[in-house]
This record gives structure tokens, C-alpha cells and sequence, in this order.
């Protein structure tokens, strides 16, 4: 069942009801509480607050079974409540059980062997819904961790999703810039592949074909501007010279580049020599 101590309380007016109790679970590791009036009773649950369970007499003087069980119910909701009677009211035992929620109404005089089975099943029902209710907390606990973290995440979505929005208008802003400038520019990575090129480098080269990205230079750049690219080494320094590429007289310059990211690339600058 569990290891967890076992208090059963037991309120009836007759003291020899009490001692039978007692000793029919003498054997049993059960502590057990008797008291002989239902205000008693309230009391006991008020100085033993594990209790787990209440057996009570149906008709005491005083405060009644009916009613000391309904102000347990109220104070005590998880404790499973059984009563005692002798009397064949079926209509007093039909309120104890609805009022009181009252688990099963046990007839005097009990059967020992089935009182017996009656509160082992009792009190495996008390850990079954304590476990149940301790269950559906760590549930709860578990849930609100769930939509804190969904919080959490959307949250961190959301900032993403912002970071790219603005990165993608900083690049298509860069991309304007680039292809707004007055000078062509083409950048070419170490596998001499064409990695980009602005309007205006497509127009000074138009004479010579269509240039596209991923395009290998040799192939769609002039041979004065592979010569300036075999050139350009890691340390070497900015190159410049005047070249004629068609109809364009252009100023050239190239140069070795490095990122801070460790990426590395040539770049040609075309400017027009208006000389």
C-alpha cells in the first residue's frame, strides 16, 4: 500500500464498541484513535492531522453521525469516512451516505473478517486518490513548465524572426546600395568562382556575355581581369591599372580580401576612365 503511517479515527458513544475495534486491529500496524462524541472527533482531526480515516457511529447523542461526518467532509475532504449503525433506517443511512459522502455504511454487529476487507480496501482507496491527486499536480506542474517554455520559445522565435527580417533588409538594402554605385564591382571566391557582381559590372562586361553568380571566372571574365586576379595574392597589395574592355576604357582596381569570419575572396572594382 504505502509506507506512510496509518491514523484511523473512530468516534462512537459506547466504550465497548471502541475496545472491539481496537482490538480487531491489534495485529495491523494501524494507529489507532478513539474518541466517544462526534465534537471529540473534531478535535482529534484538529491535533491529528493525518488522519486518513474516520469510522463513526450513526447515532450518538450530541453532534450525530451524520452531521460529525459532513463537517469532516468539509474539513477534511480526502479522508475515506465509513459509519456504524443497528438501526435498519434506510432512510437515515441513505442521508449519511449522500450528506456525509460516506465511502460504505457498515451494520452492527460487523462481521470482523469482512470490517477487516472492508477498511483494507478503504484505505487503498485513500493512497489510490492521494497518488492520483499528487499525479495530477506534478501534471500541472509539468503543463505550466510546457507553456512557460512555449512561451519561452515563441518568444525566442519571435526576436529570430526579427533578426531575419532585419537582416534580410539590411541585405536587400546592401544589395540597392551595391548595384546604385557608379563603378562595376565583382567578387570572385579562391575556387575562382564568380560569388558576386553588381548592375554595373553587368553592364561593362555585357560586351563579353551574360556573367552569373557561381559562374567560373575563366569563363565569363575577360582575360585582363583573370590576369589582375591571378595577381592578387593574400599579402599582396592593392592593384590598379588602366585597361581597355571594349568600347569601356575602365580604371581596375583589385584587391585580396578576409572577412571576420575568416572567408576570403578577390575583389574588382571597374570605375570609367573619363580622362
Amino acid at each position: 500500500m504505502t509506507n506512510e503511517n496509518v491514523q484511523i479515527l473512530c468516534v462512537d458513544d459506547e466504550e465497548n464498541v471502541l475496545k472491539a475495534l481496537r482490538r480487531l486491529f491489534m495485529d495491523d500496524e494501524y494507529d489507532i484513535i478513539t474518541v466517544t462524541s462526534g465534537e471529540e472527533g473534531l478535535e482529534a482531526l484538529n491535533t491529528n492531522p493525518d488522519v486518513q480515516l474516520v469510522i463513526s457511529d450513526y447515532r450518538m447523542p450530541g453532534m450525530n453521525g451524520v452531521d460529525f461526518l459532513k463537517e469532516v467532509c468539509v474539513r477534511r475532504p480526502d479522508t475515506v469516512r465509513l459509519v456504524l449503525s443497528g438501526y435498519a433506517d434506510t432512510a437515515a443511512i441513505v442521508a449519511a451516505i449522500n450528506e456525509g459522502q460516506i465511502y460504505k455504511f457498515i451494520a452492527k454487529p460487523w462481521n470482523d473478517d469482512d470490517l477487516r476487507v472492508t477498511i483494507a480496501k478503504a484505505l487503498e482507496l485513500y493512497f489510490l486518490q492521494k497518488e492520483n491527486s499528487s499525479l495530477t499536480m506534478e501534471l500541472q506542474d509539468s503543463n505550466e513548465e510546457l507553456r512557460l517554455m512555449n512561451e519561452n520559445l515563441e518568444k525566442i522565435v519571435k526576436e529570430r524572426t526579427q533578426e531575419v527580417i532585419f537582416q534580410n533588409k539590411a541585405l536587400a538594402t546592401g544589395h540597392f546600395m551595391l548595384d546604385s554605385l557608379p563603378v562595376g564591382v565583382i567578387g570572385v571566391d579562391l575556387n575562382d568562382l564568380v560569388v558576386k557582381f553588381n548592375k554595373s559590372a553587368a553592364e561593362i562586361l555585357a560586351e563579353h556575355g551574360a556573367i552569373h553568380v557561381g559562374m567560373e571566372a575563366g569563363d565569363v571574365l575577360p582575360a585582363a581581369l583573370q590576369q589582375m586576379l591571378a595577381s592578387l595574392q593574400k599579402n599582396s597589395p592593392i592593384l590598379q591599372e588602366n585597361i581597355e574592355l571594349g568600347s569601356h576604357r575602365v580604371r581596375l582596381t583589385g584587391s585580396y580580401m578576409k572577412s571576420h569570419e575568416g572567408q576570403v575572396g578577390k575583389i574588382l572594382v571597374l570605375t570609367a576612365d573619363l580622362s
